[in-house]
């Protein structure tokens, strides 16, 4: 599967850049420069002046490429869902089954994710650690109905889509979901931030992935629950 991940181009909506940051070695190395630096900063410390001077260049070379640091977080956020749809995609390929191939999916979104080195510009660990402590600041702002209508969600929806479909396979009368698949998704970000910061807001066992396994018997006993 990296093998085929490597040789792929990931799609992110047009309307999140300016300038394709894939469409250069300065762009690429916003991406690959920019990613650790909001991990290590967090988003609302981050600025484009500070990146400038990781990437040693100027601020006016970053905005040629994204309108403002939001922008750049949209895009980042966008990056990943594709990411995460396309390795969906891989690991649940020729299984017949639907819940094992459910089983599968929630493994994938709800553990912790590993760099796999296929994309040399994108950490996709480091990225994963942003989705989970900074992403509700892509959506959770007085913009966020504008920026749905041009398509700023587009990927999370289509992931969410594609998952809800396997769930109504198992269950064609489970009546909720897309509800279920984002609490999935939110939720699990939620526990791997418990769980490294507020460990007494979830269970960590030893031995154990307690948060896919949780999610896990969650999903299958609330689908099953409701034929």
């Amino acid at each position: 599967m990296n093998q085929i991940l490597s040789n792929i181009n990931i799609k992110v909506n047009e309307n999140l850049y300016l300038k394709n940051p894939e469409s250069s070695v300065l762009g690429k190395k916003i991406l690959k420069e920019g990613i650790p630096l909001i991990d290590e900063l967090g988003f609302d410390d981050f600025t484009f002046k500070k990146l400038a001077k990781v990437i040693k260049s100027t601020e006016a070379s970053i905005y040629r490429y994204f309108e403002n640091k939001h922008k750049f977080l949209l895009y980042l956020t966008s990056w990943y869902w594709a990411w995460m749809e396309y390795k969906l995609l891989f690991a649940t390929t020729n299984i017949e089954c639907p819940k094992d191939r459910l089983n599968r999916t929630i493994k994938l979104l709800t553990e912790e994710v590993i760099e796999d080195g296929n994309i040399p510009h994108i950490n996709e660990r480091l990225l994963s650690h942003i989705l989970i402590a900074e992403s509700s600041k892509a959506y959770s702002t007085k913009m966020v109905d504008d920026e749905n209508n041009i398509g700023a969600f587009a990927s999370y929806k289509q992931l969410v889509q594609r998952i809800s479909d396997i769930v109504i396979e198992i269950n064609p009368n489970y009546k909720y979901p897309h509800m279920l698949i984002s609490t999935i998704i939110e939720g699990s970000h939620h526990q791997r931030f418990f769980s490294e910061h507020l460990p007494k807001l979830t269970d960590v066992l030893e031995g154990e992935d307690a948060i896919t396994s949780f999610y896990t018997e969650l999903t299958i006993q609330t689908i099953s629950n409701n034929y």
